[in-house]
């Protein structure tokens, strides 16, 4: 029989030439609290433990996953998101902490503290923006629109897992002529060219869906084009919330003024870069 500490040791070794090791280390927590049902403590006090075959069995899938650098977010099902749980799959993108501090910015944000809000993300993928949303601001109304059917299904069983009331709208952004008229529009638009791939890791490029990631290099600011527009047509300017290429900061401030912007503000996320911006 194969104890904790032995399965650690293990798991250790055959991802040490793939990850560095205290993700290593996190990965294993995470698996061992998952699988096993196993907290941080545990860890360290029941090392001696003998494990069943069915728990080294789904170790060991784990452990091939990881090594093939599937995010360990898609091989547990799951992802943490602003205190909540989420479901993901290979159909949406695992959400990201500069989304959580897109998500706070609105939260903090004097301009928008009014609990009587109504509010749209525009491509919601997982739900992961207007669930935290509504979770801290139980009086909005919210919609989420995506393209994807299959990001929908999910992001409607993580609204209702997390208790949260929330109009989803199956749409293509991009062949919208109008919107209704809300408070806030929030969206995280695919946003990274094609041509930036190769600085990208292999686990994201190999497993998240490019459909949610990427934009063509001749028009990269295709879909921040569209949201300015649907806003300037609203009667009242919405305060619009994005997240943001970097490299493409200033041409994305420059667009929301040419369509009648009168503020514009970037903000940095935790790494210090231009990652969000808002304007009304």
């Amino acid at each position: 029989m194969t104890n904790l500490k032995v399965l650690k040791k293990e798991f250790l070794e055959d991802l040490l030439p793939v990850y560095e090791a205290n993700e290593a280390s996190t990965m294993f927590a995470w698996l061992a609290e998952d699988l096993l049902n196993l907290k941080t403590h545990d860890l360290l006090l029941k090392t001696e433990v003998e494990l069943k075959q069915i728990q080294l069995l789904k170790f060991e899938d784990a452990i091939a996953r990881l090594i093939r650098e599937e995010p360990i977010q898609y091989i547990l099902g799951y992802a943490e998101f602003f205190g909540l749980k989420l479901k993901v799959n290979s159909q949406v993108l695992i959400p990201r902490p500069e989304t959580e501090e897109l998500v706070q910015w609105i939260l903090e944000d004097p301009l928008s503290s009014n609990l009587q809000l109504s509010i749209i993300d525009l491509g919601t993928g997982s739900g992961c923006i207007p669930i935290a949303l509504a979770r801290h601001l139980p009086e909005a109304k919210i919609k989420a629109l995506d393209i994807s059917a299959e990001a929908l299904s999910l992001a409607e069983l993580n609204s209702k897992e997390n208790k949260t009331k929330i109009d989803f709208i199956q749409a293509n952004l991009l062949e919208l002529e109008e919107l209704a008229e809300v408070d806030i529009i929030v969206s995280n638009p695919p946003y990274v060219k094609y041509d930036e791939q190769q600085g990208m890791k292999r686990n994201v490029l190999e497993n998240e869906p490019h459909l949610a990631l990427f934009v063509e290099n001749e028009d990269p600011l295709i879909f921040y084009r569209k949201i300015a527009e649907l806003a300037s047509k609203m009667i009242k300017t919405p305060l619009v919330y994005v997240e943001i290429n970097q490299y493409l900061a200033k041409e994305t401030c420059q667009l929301f003024k040419d369509f009648g912007f009168e503020q514009v503000e970037l903000r940095k996320d935790f790494r210090g870069n231009d990652r969000m911006l808002k304007a009304y």
